[in-house]
């Protein structure tokens, strides 16, 4: 038997949110030294005016068919082929010019200039903020001595890739999944189908491990997945009608999850009963 567990990598074994907000106020402090203008609220009405114009773009539902987020497509490369890729990569410069280019005008700045810098800057400012959670390198080489180990993530190849790259934790995993590269992403079931069959695993003896619960808890159980865990880090209160005896189950961080999986059974369950 094969003994599988799928984690997920943005915000289980990289920081991407607070990453990103950080990128974001960084990005708006240099505005903030060329005009009097509120670095802290440009920052919040960057990414407001980038959600709206990515929610009304062509290529809004290929974007969410393969999970990638409006401040994603601020600075994603969209590297790879295909007809989708090649129009959002002509697309790109114009919507980071444009969510910049609308936040100075909230503050009643206008400067294209600025605007188009604006936007440049910010990959780079997010880019200079990789972070791994500490837990995870040793955690993955804990959980590696009784599963085997799929990476499973949703987003544009390239960015995913680069973010993995950057951990320095791409060989810990024998299978990498990306949304990207498939065309669908979690909570589909062809994800988690897809990840099983590269491992050579069943779905009765795998686990996902992640910090969304309608991605990776939900998503993962109802492909037929022996269990799911959230990986809750923020501390955020269960929701209504959570129930560990139907396979959900919690911790804290990437140790937890060690100590957690640690309890299971050799054959049969892939998690401890509740």
């Amino acid at each position: 038997m094969t003994r599988a567990l799928l984690l997920d990598l943005d915000d289980t074994i990289i920081v991407e949110e607070p990453a990103a907000v950080a990128a974001f106020a960084a990005t708006a402090r240099v505005a903030a030294e060329r005009h009097p203008l509120n670095a802290k609220a440009l920052a919040l009405d960057a990414r407001a005016r980038a959600r709206e114009i990515w929610r009304a773009a062509p290529h809004h539902a290929f974007c969410r068919r393969i999970g990638v987020s409006s401040w994603e497509g601020l600075f994603c490369r969209y590297e790879g082929d295909g007809d989708e890729l090649a129009a959002l990569r002509a697309w790109a410069p114009g919507y980071r010019r444009e969510a910049w280019r609308r936040a100075l005008a909230g503050q009643g700045v206008e400067d294209d200039a600025l605007a188009e810098e604006l936007g440049e800057r910010f990959g780079a400012d997010r880019r200079a903020l990789h972070e791994t959670f500490a837990d995870a390198a040793p955690a993955l080489d804990a959980l590696a001595a009784d599963h085997v180990l799929a990476l499973v993530t949703n987003g544009a190849s390239c960015w995913q890739r680069e973010k993995l790259a950057a951990s320095g934790l791409a060989d810990r995993f024998a299978v990498v999944v990306v949304s990207g590269e498939l065309g669908t992403a979690k909570p589909d079931p062809a994800v988690y189908t897809h990840a099983l069959s590269a491992l050579g695993a069943e779905p009765g003896d795998a686990v996902m491990a992640g910090d969304s619960l309608r991605n990776d808890v939900d998503g993962a159980l109802a492909a037929g997945l022996a269990g799911a865990v959230w990986v809750n880090r923020d501390r955020r209160p269960c929701p209504d009608g959570w129930d560990a005896r139907a396979g959900r189950l919690e911790v804290r961080d990437l140790a937890e999850l060690c100590g957690l999986l640690a309890t299971a059974p050799r054959s049969g369950s892939a998690l401890p009963r509740c």
